[in-house]
């Protein structure tokens, strides 16, 4: 149950991450601008690569530490202080070689790429990842809930024309600062104060840096997709590209709040030597993503023509299309969050990991280079999927001498059957309805209990786990 209590508050916590641009999405679409809205993916995405080399791979190797050392108090204390120490070190070194790059190179945006700074320094005092090693979501999500409702009013507020760009930079900045400064209180009763002399920060330098490789691999083919579309095609289209992507990954974020939450709870068990322990929760959670991330994908798909330029604006009509192009991706996104973030990073197989993402990325560079310049966004939306399919076919591959392959697919025909019988009933509904907040709820409603009756039809494994999950519950 403590799994799954986890999974519900961290998916709440990825959709509120995803939903607080997303509920401001129509009215910023429509104050600012598909130009404006893309200078801001343009100069985010720069930044994005500068805090992801401050952070190293920080979140995921502080994540696994402390879930190694749960159990411990002195010695997770001392990792703690250990991990953080160097993050502040690493974080400064980026912002030094930020602000330099920014000042020295930039001609235009200049104002723009000043302001994404706060994103560096929120990445520097960011300690989720203690709590996620901790399986400890609660604190999280509550204390980051009241400071993206926050952020949502005050840009509806300040917020009023495409000159006020810059004010939406540094809200959006703002919040993700206050947001990390708000956990800070909660490490007084978790953790214990240490002599710095036993921290050693630099002792975790390597094996972070080992996770430092896949971590900004996987962030090269989520990025250079808009900084190519930027390059090569138009602002325009990197803010149509951006919006659809937006809403892609608020739907993938239901799906992959499950890695988060297994990443800790398999490597205590991996730690404890619960190897069976770590396959069992391997095949379990696969099946689940398998079983949401289809009807999701497919449902995404049925309702993305009128969706959005009803939910963006007129000026976003062919926003549908790249939606459309791009939601398939949130199946094989799934999947490797399973066997990559859930298995192969918990049980220390860095380097296949590493391997796996970094043929993603170089994918997905080629591919973009073909298809930007030929179908534009659209392309990027191909190219997207592409790489994502290259990296859960590689992962599948290396997991195949430990992990039986057949039990981890056994049941996902009865999906994919599932799920394309509710997308062509959705989508009829969603050519003969008109697009609104009643008839979006009724092709949503109409689509999860078409898919639900398909699955008790076809007797999916999900229906049992849930079976399962209900009688104990009950027994409780």
């Amino acid at each position: 149950m403590r799994v799954i209590k986890n999974y519900l508050y961290n998916a709440g916590y990825q959709i509120l991450i995803m939903l607080a641009p997303i509920i401001t999405t129509p009215y910023v679409a429509r104050v600012l601008g598909a130009h404006e809205s893309g200078i801001n993916t343009y100069t985010n995405g720069w930044v994005t690569f500068f805090y992801l080399i401050g952070q190293m791979g920080i979140t995921l190797y502080g994540n696994r530490e402390v879930a190694y050392h749960r159990d411990n108090k002195h010695e997770r204390s001392r990792t703690f202080w250990g991990i953080e120490l160097m993050q502040l070190m690493t974080i400064t070194v980026a912002l030094i070689a930020y602000l330099s790059a920014v000042l020295l190179f930039s001609t235009t945006f200049k104002e723009y790429y000043l302001l994404q700074t706060l994103w560096i320094i929120a990445t520097g005092i960011d300690v989720s990842w203690y709590f996620m090693g901790m399986e400890d979501f609660k604190k999280t999500v509550v204390r980051n809930t009241l400071v993206k409702l926050i952020s949502i009013v005050m840009i509806f507020v300040f917020v009023r024309s495409r000159s006020d760009l810059w004010k939406y930079i540094l809200l959006l900045g703002a919040a993700q600062v206050g947001g990390n400064i708000t956990l800070w209180p909660y490490l007084r009763d978790s953790i214990e104060w240490v002599n710095p002399r036993e921290w050693h920060p630099f002792r975790h330098f390597y094996p972070s840096l080992l996770l430092f490789i896949p971590t900004i691999t996987t962030q090269i083919y989520l990025v250079v997709n808009k900084l190519m579309l930027g390059r090569i095609g138009q602002p325009t289209a990197l803010g149509q590209f951006d919006y659809s992507d937006k809403i892609v990954k608020l739907v993938l974020a239901i799906v992959t709040a499950t890695g988060t939450v297994m990443l800790p709870h398999v490597a205590n068990k991996f730690a404890n030597g619960d190897y069976q322990g770590v396959r069992e929760s391997l095949y379990k959670s696969f099946d689940f993503v398998s079983s949401i991330s289809v009807p999701m994908a497919l449902g995404l798909m049925a309702i993305s023509a009128k969706f959005a330029p009803w939910f963006l604006g007129k000026g976003y009509v062919e926003a549908g299309a790249i939606i459309f192009f791009e939601a398939p991706a949130i199946i094989f996104i799934a999947w490797s969050n399973v066997t990559g973030t859930q298995y192969l990073m918990p049980v220390n197989r860095v380097k296949e990991y590493t391997i796996s993402v970094t043929a993603g990325a170089v994918v997905n560079i080629i591919a973009n280079l073909f298809l930007i310049s030929k179908f534009s966004a659209e392309g990027a939306a191909v190219a997207t999927v592409i790489s994502e399919i290259t990296v859960s076919f590689a992962q599948l591959w290396m997991i195949r001498s430990t992990i039986k392959r057949r039990l981890l697919f056994k049941g996902i025909w009865k999906y994919l059957c599932s799920g394309m019988i509710m997308y062509i009933v959705v989508l009829r509904f969603n050519q003969i309805m008109n697009m609104n907040i009643v008839n979006l709820v009724v092709q949503v409603t109409i689509g999860i209990v078409v898919y639900v009756i398909c699955l008790i039809i076809l007797r999916a494994p999900i229906m049992s786990q849930a079976k399962e999950l209900f009688q104990k519950k009950y027994k409780e």
